[in-house]
């Protein structure tokens, strides 16, 4: 008997190296046609350009050890991600700096001066947001709220920004120096060779079959154990109803020479249908000149459907209700693990999915060195 690993992306892939590595034979399958997931990249057969498939990812860690991990497998090449907005019919720098409000008011402030003027548009009287819109009115006020948050928001999760935890927004920097880089963990980068490349490499190992195109649904050989990074409510065949996620629609633009100048420029105003347009050749720098053409993708967001591939989970009362009658059920089944993005109903950065798949390699390795047979259920 051998191990399976449900999914193919950077959870999976690691899981079945490390257990390849300890000496178990592996079963990795994937619905899809290709390694990779999300990530997947792949060169344009009409271009050469390298398209992240499945939307932008740009990789950004302070995680030393998942930054050491993919480094193993890939050479990476620095990338800073800049992100432009268009509003109101002008162009815009994101995340809000001390650029984007002098711009947007006119103004020359200096640092203090921003963050005082700013304090002055603050709804002070808000002390605990409970929402995305109480939160972006207790930090920004409401002109810089309507003009990049409200419309963008609203189509992206296709919802009031009322209705939306506050926790969405937290996230995002607010800052009072020219500093436009939109990450600010201490490793960035893209991958010169694209990120199927290294799920590749990582996969380079003795005892892992793989199949792709294959639904673990349709799968009857019996395993030691299986570690799961698809949809949890899938897994158990959506017996208490889906789990609500959004999903995205690519519209491909062609064209000669730059289209937009920028890998991302994102269009805030809620009259304009798509979130935003991203030119794929600007996420190589390094190699952007040698090509004549050019590939960009307007970005649609809407409601996943039951054919559609998930994006982001949508993680409202209703849904969290939901995920908590899984998670009871999943700690509960005997022989399978949950983990990854997709099997754990969380909305994960690459570099938090890599260290909680290294972290729960660890855990394998605890449990097998005293003996014991794997938990049901674990995250990391």
């Amino acid at each position: 008997m051998r191990f399976c690993v449900v999914g193919a992306g950077f959870s999976g892939a690691i899981i079945a190296r490390h257990l390849s590595e300890k000496g178990y034979r592996v079963l990795l399958i994937d619905e899809r046609s290709h390694l990779a997931g999300n990530c997947h990249t792949e060169r344009d057969a009409k271009t050469g350009i390298m398209l992240h498939r499945y939307g932008p990812h740009i990789f950004h860690t302070s995680n030393l050890r998942a930054w050491k991990y993919v480094n193993r497998f890939g050479d990476f090449e620095p990338y800073v991600n800049r992100v432009k907005a268009v509003s109101g019919g002008r162009v815009y720098t994101l995340p809000i700096n001390l650029l984007t409000i002098n711009q947007f008011f006119g103004k020359t402030f200096s640092p203090r001066e921003a963050y005082d003027f700013i304090r002055t548009k603050a709804d002070q009287k808000i002390f605990d947001p409970d929402n995305f819109e109480d939160q972006a009115l207790s930090m920004i006020g409401p002109e810089l709220y309507h003009a990049f948050f409200y419309g963008y928001t609203r189509k992206q999760w296709g919802m009031d920004p009322r209705e939306l935890p506050a926790s969405i927004l937290k996230r995002l920097p607010l800052r009072f120096n020219y500093d436009d880089n939109y990450f600010s963990h201490t490793y960035q980068g893209m991958p010169k060779d694209g990120y199927t490349s290294i799920i590749e490499r990582i996969l380079e190992i003795p005892n892992v079959e793989i199949r792709i195109g294959t639904r673990f649904e349709d799968v009857e050989e019996k395993f030691i154990h299986v570690f799961y990074t698809g949809p949890l409510d899938r897994y158990f065949g959506f017996k208490f109803g889906r789990l609500g996620y959004r999903t995205l629609d690519f519209e491909r633009i062609e064209g000669e020479g730059d289209y937009q100048g920028a890998a991302v420029i994102n269009y805030c105003d809620e009259q304009i249908p798509y979130t935003r347009i991203s030119e794929h050749k600007h996420f190589a720098p390094w190699e952007a000149d040698q090509f004549s053409k050019t590939v960009c993708f307007r970005e649609y967001s809407r409601l996943c459907g039951e054919e559609d591939i998930p994006y982001y989970p949508i993680r409202l009362a209703k849904e969290t209700e939901l995920l908590e009658c899984y998670v009871a059920h999943a700690r509960n089944v005997r022989g399978v693990s949950f983990l990854g993005r997709l099997g754990t109903y969380r909305y994960l950065d690459m570099d938090v999915t890599i260290a909680e798949a290294l972290s729960a390699c660890d855990r394998i390795d605890e449990i097998f060195s005293a003996g014991g047979t794997l938990p049901a259920f674990f995250i990391k």
